[in-house]
């Protein structure tokens, strides 16, 4: 599990599942493939085999490891609800989320559709769970608000939505069932620009709804000279992370034991 991770969001990500394919605008310069495509080849380094999507089992039981409660990013080099990533091994993940319950995990998808149809399903146990974060990427009218939709129709503890990179103007934002709303802009070469009308609009709309707002970066090539300020000030607001207490070492070690007999 990554310790110094850079998003600000979050404190450690978790990928028992590497690697992604494309679908949308969203992911032209995707961080993560260009990240893993760097060490395409490097023999024994974790993305040996670049982006290509893979699965890290021996990562599975990590959040059971850690020595303190945390907010966890789950897949970050990757996407959960990936065409090709097989039920029961979405199903194997969200059951550690949902027995490590003194952490709050973060989902993120493009593939909304299918996490919908599934927290309906297969991942109905832990749908409404508090410490269980589902989110959907907007990055644009025709492929993002229709992951709004997805993810408001589905049951959840609290649906988020990640809108990064912003590409457009969203337009008027129906916030009805979102607990919580990241927003940044692209960074790196080519990076897209982001305007400041389209950040207050989704601003506002969060004050309005009485949503949660964090605004992480306005992006461009050279991110941290254009900062986070958004009209003076920075905006760091978040939903309340899981009240568990967390069990002790041993405690924790007879749940690895358990949760690996069941696999």
């Amino acid at each position: 599990m990554s310790q110094n991770t850079a998003i600000e969001w979050t404190d450690v990500t978790w990928n028992p599942i590497r690697g992604c394919t494309k679908i949308s605008p969203g992911c032209v310069h995707c961080y993560a493939e260009t990240f893993a495509e760097r060490f395409r080849g490097v023999p024994g380094h974790p993305y040996e085999q670049g982006f290509d999507l893979r699965r890290v089992p021996e990562k599975l039981l990590e959040p059971f490891r850690l020595a303190a409660p945390k907010m966890i990013f789950v897949n970050s080099m990757s996407d959960l609800f990936h065409k090709d990533v097989e039920d029961d091994e979405i199903v194997a993940i969200v059951r550690v989320m949902a027995r490590a319950d003194w952490h709050t995990y973060q989902v993120l998808t493009k593939r909304s559709g299918r996490m919908s149809e599934l927290l309906r399903s297969k991942l109905a146990f832990a749908a409404d769970l508090p410490h269980i974060w589902w989110g959907v990427s907007v990055e644009d009218k025709r492929h993002g608000l229709p992951r709004v939709d997805h993810i408001r129709s589905a049951p959840a503890g609290l649906r988020m939505l990640s809108v990064e990179p912003l590409l457009e103007d969203l337009g008027p934002l129906d916030l009805s069932g979102i607990g919580w709303v990241i927003l940044g802009g692209e960074s790196g070469p080519g990076a897209r620009p982001l305007r400041e009308g389209w950040v207050v609009a989704v601003r506002d709309a969060c004050i309005a709804a009485g949503v949660p707002f964090f605004f992480k970066q306005w992006g461009g090539v050279r991110k941290g000279k254009s900062g986070r300020l958004l009209e003076g000030r920075t905006w760091e607001e978040a939903p309340p992370r899981s009240s568990k207490a967390m069990p002790g070492l041993k405690e924790r070690r007879a749940m690895i034991v358990e949760m690996e007999s069941v696999r």
